[in-house]
């Protein structure tokens, strides 16, 4: 995801040779379970998001590193990471300089205040720089809040660097009695300004930190830990809450998304999660078919985030936030890889949706290991006020599952896409919508028994559903939504694919930050509904405690 944006880490030719070295060592370097040696990382306690700021690494390679490194127990010596699918010894020599092996413990045994005690004969200053260092990293200090580092920073922009450490007495909520506290903690160095790059409306510098992966945002002074990238906060698009409404009728949206290896790691990044959740609110997508769950459990972090508001952004949305559930297939829909994936639904309860029963269309098709090699559809039957849909949660893109065809003609290959046994299922559904990533653009021929069961793609070929850093715009129509020809007469006509608000700070973009939450957009289509404009807008916002729900939903 995203292009080289520049490196991450600054390391001498020789890390061991600081004598013509002017590099200053961060009073914020103690990143827990990152080793700090001379500001490599650990492949051996580095997480997928961390292994992500590598060059060249994505996120399926970062997942491989981590399974090999499980496997072997862990990384012996830099070099073992050139067996891993993904990297080889030509991307091995590009990030040979960013990284380094220690034991799994040893990585957490350094407080800053002993790595500046071991380096001091090296260092003309230490501490923290307070012209360069980020709001995360100025909360390391003892005696310095959320608050209080943001006002730093924000008096730094709006003045210019600091001068001396004195000046800090003009920041607001520090007195001398806190300067005398941190001033052996902190440094003033004069700065050059810092190349910048725009992504999406979000400009940072090249410099950046490892990434938080999980942690809590339920204060008003942010309890983020140390690291990340320079700039933390986001910008959101300005967005009207849309009304409901299509000519004076009321409307529901519905989309899809596939949300690209989301694991329970994936989505406890605090970007991730923030732009998942607004992207729903700010759109007003009431129902989400959601495809590439690594774990079960993800797709419940967002559920979590919209009933309970931990996020600022969400906190604060000036719309409703609905009261959302979720559920998800209980057997595998999808293979990556060495794993399985799965689908799921996530959806407003107080927008008249409920949920009578969802399963997963099997296929009869297994292969040695007693395992589906083709993707298979997770079905659900929601009820949309007064009329039943059934949605057709689709994932046949799965690069995994084609290599089990290899041996087969394409012939097969396609015919495989569809099964009979789920032809003639979906042939017995009423108000039938097929939504999510088919892998495919729309006219393609592998895709003529949709058409034969009039079935109408509402995603033309012209409008691309995927999208990154390098590539905003997009070039591919691989998403969609195909409707039944009785939906088609409640279909209000407005199918779009989503582009704003897509990237994040803390989202690893490559070897820098400011990325996507997966290369596909997602894709929303209105259908009116018989439910109340009342109804739809102001029902409860909140999640009743003694709310019981079905063995369906989480």
């Amino acid at each position: 995801m995203g292009g080289n944006l520049g490196c991450h880490r600054s390391i001498p030719k020789d890390p061991t040779d600081f004598s013509n070295s002017t590099r200053k060592f961060s009073a914020a370097c103690n990143f827990s379970h990152i080793l700090v040696n001379q500001e490599r990382l650990n492949i051996n306690t580095a997480t997928e998001e961390e292994l992500m700021t590598l060059p060249g690494v994505n996120r399926m390679v970062a997942q491989n590193i981590v399974q090999y490194r499980d496997c072997i127990a862990g990384f012996k010596k830099v070099e073992d990471l050139a067996l891993v699918s993904g990297i080889g010894a030509g991307k091995l020599e590009i990030i040979r300089l960013e990284i380094c092996v220690s034991s799994r413990t040893s990585s957490s045994q350094h407080s800053p205040s002993s790595l500046r005690k071991d380096f001091e004969p090296h260092l003309s200053c230490t501490g923290m720089n307070i012209n360069t260092a980020t709001p995360a990293q100025l909360m390391s200090i003892r005696g310095i809040t959320g608050k209080i580092a943001n006002n730093v920073v924000e008096y730094r922009l709006e003045n210019g660097p600091f001068k001396s450490i004195e000046d800090l007495v003009r920041v607001n909520h520090i007195n001398s009695s806190l300067l005398d506290k941190i001033r052996f903690q902190v440094y003033v160095e004069r700065s050059r300004t810092p190349s910048t790059n725009t992504n999406g409306g979000l400009t940072y510098t090249t410099k950046s930190h490892p990434s938080p992966t999980s942690f809590s945002l339920l204060s008003e002074d942010l309890d983020l830990p140390a690291g990340g990238p320079t700039r933390i906060m986001s910008v959101r698009p300005d967005v009207e809450p849309p009304s409901g409404m299509r000519e004076g009728k009321a409307v529901v949206r519905v989309a899809t998304w596939n949300l690209q290896n989301c694991s329970c790691e994936k989505a406890n990044n605090p970007g991730i999660k923030e732009v998942v959740c607004m992207t729903l609110l700010e759109n007003d997508i009431k129902l989400l078919a959601v495809q590439d769950l690594v774990d079960r459990e993800a797709l419940d972090k967002f559920c979590v985030e919209l009933n309970q508001g931990s996020l600022d952004s969400v906190r604060k949305w000036r719309g409703p936030r609905g009261v959302w559930k979720s559920t998800v297939s209980e057997k595998p829909t999808g293979l990556f890889n060495k794993g399985v994936s799965y689908s799921g639904f996530l959806w407003d309860s107080s927008s008249g949706i409920d949920l009578k029963d969802a399963s997963v269309l099997e296929s009869p098709v297994v292969n040695g290991n007693g395992m589906h090699p083709h993707p298979r559809p997770y079905l659900a039957h929601f009820y949309v006020g007064s009329l039943e849909m059934t949605m057709v949660n689709v994932h046949m893109s799965a690069g995994a599952w084609e290599s089990n065809c290899r041996n087969h003609t394409s012939e097969e290959v396609k015919a495989h896409r569809l099964t009979s046994r789920i032809q003639d299922t979906l042939k017995a559904q009423k108000g039938l919508v097929l939504l999510g990533d088919f892998g495919l653009p729309p006219q393609s021929s592998e895709l003529d028994q949709l058409r034969k069961e009039r079935l109408s793609p509402l995603v033309p070929p012209n409008m691309f559903t995927n999208i990154s850093t390098r590539s905003p715009k997009g070039s591919l129509c691989l998403d969609n939504i195909w409707v039944s020809k009785s939906l088609k007469k409640i279909y209000a006509g407005h199918c779009l694919v989503v582009r704003e608000g897509l990237t994040n700070p803390w989202i690893p973009d490559n070897w820098s930050w400011g990325g996507v939450v997966s290369d596909h957009c997602p894709v929303m289509a209105e259908f009116y509904v018989d439910v109340a404009q009342k109804e739809l807008r102001n029902r409860v916002s909140v999640v009743e405690r003694g709310e019981s729900m079905s063995k369906h939903e989480r």
